[in-house]
């Protein structure tokens, strides 16, 4: 494991895209795990200056998404496919062909979560995994439970994880309650992983994850695990962690 200290976001962000820039630099050809939310903004939008400044070129890479709400389709602005179309995709010269994120809207759920682990057989083992961390420790929509989900899942969204989502939704417009999202078995088979966390609501999140058991009640701590977690995190997420 290695820690990565960072002052503040913008340092996290500049800190965290310089290592997915390096992987790409290093395999033009390399395939991406990648994350939504706030926390992973910054270094999106420093991925696409690099790109516009010809220091990147996404065209070889394929990317694997960790997630997507069940009954949002991918032109819902909160849906993740748009995120990452907005955020990314449609910002740098990536194919679309070569992004993958499941696809909320399919009418047989478990099927569509057998055909993404397909997908992720054929295209893994990804090369670096980006992350963020729930407050509540969750990794991707793997939220705490008694036992760790290997493989792609319709995941109910724990009651934390809705309230903390529901300030990207318009008021009065429900939330989506479940997601389908990849399991911790590809996640851990990745090369690298890359946790990228910011601010004082995730301290003791990370702290658990750093510190702690490994257990399913924080998902994250499964990363302790893996032989080449990279941390990044800024001193506010990392007051708590000696």
């Amino acid at each position: 494991m290695r820690i990565i200290r960072a002052k503040d976001y913008k340092d996290m962000s500049e800190k965290a895209a310089s290592i997915i820039w390096a992987q790409m630099l290093l395999k033009k050809n390399s395939v991406l795990g990648l994350a939504t939310g706030g926390t992973v903004l910054g270094i999106y939008e420093i991925l696409c200056e690099k790109y516009m400044e010809g220091e990147l070129d996404f065209s070889s890479v394929k990317t694997l998404n960790l997630d997507e709400y069940v009954g949002l389709e991918g032109r819902h602005p909160q849906s993740y496919r748009y995120y990452m179309d907005k955020n990314l995709f449609e910002k740098v010269n990536i194919l679309k062909n070569n992004t993958f994120l499941p696809n909320g809207l399919a009418e047989d759920l478990k099927r569509e979560c057998k055909d993404y682990d397909e997908t992720i057989r054929q295209l893994g083992p990804i090369d670096l995994q980006l992350l963020g961390l729930g407050r509540n420790g969750h990794i991707g929509f793997n939220e705490p439970d008694d036992h760790f989900e290997d493989n792609t899942h319709v995941r109910r969204l724990n009651e934390t994880t809705i309230k903390d989502n529901s300030r990207f939704f318009e008021m009065g417009e429900e939330v989506p309650k479940s997601a389908i999202t990849m399991g911790i078995k590809p996640i851990m088979e990745a090369k690298a992983v890359l946790l990228a966390v910011s601010g004082a609501e995730k301290a003791k999140a990370l702290k658990a994850v750093l510190e702690g058991p490994v257990t399913p009640s924080v998902p994250g701590s499964i990363l302790g695990k893996h032989e080449n977690l990279i941390v990044v995190a800024d001193l506010d997420a990392l007051m708590h962690v000696e």
